[in-house]
């Protein structure tokens, strides 16, 4: 797996697809997997998404053994950022191209 630091600071951006690093940062800021309900198709997971409380209606909540199959199949990394410049952990994070 992998992860890579636009710059050292924590309040800049990082992209990884390292599993225990997503799952850590998600946790640590009270998250859960999810998808976008409208994007499902067979029972199978749509788009990705975190969901923080309180839930968003048009998310559903899923385990992390499905999040990880969609995420590791869409080929796509997390880009997602530590703490903001003023030292406040930050639920800053987007999916994108690995």
């Amino acid at each position: 797996m992998n992860t890579s630091h636009a710059k050292t600071q924590d309040s800049e951006a990082q992209k990884t697809t390292d599993h225990n690093v997503i799952r850590k940062w998600v946790d640590q800021r009270g998250g859960k997997p999810a998808t976008v309900k409208a994007t499902e198709e067979n029972g199978h997971a749509g788009i990705l998404r975190i969901d923080f409380d309180p839930p968003d209606e048009g998310l559903e909540r899923i385990g992390w053994d499905e999040f990880f199959e969609k995420f590791d199949d869409a080929g796509i990394a997390f880009l997602h950022q530590d703490r903001t410049k003023d030292g406040e952990l930050s639920r800053f994070h987007k999916f994108v191209k690995a």
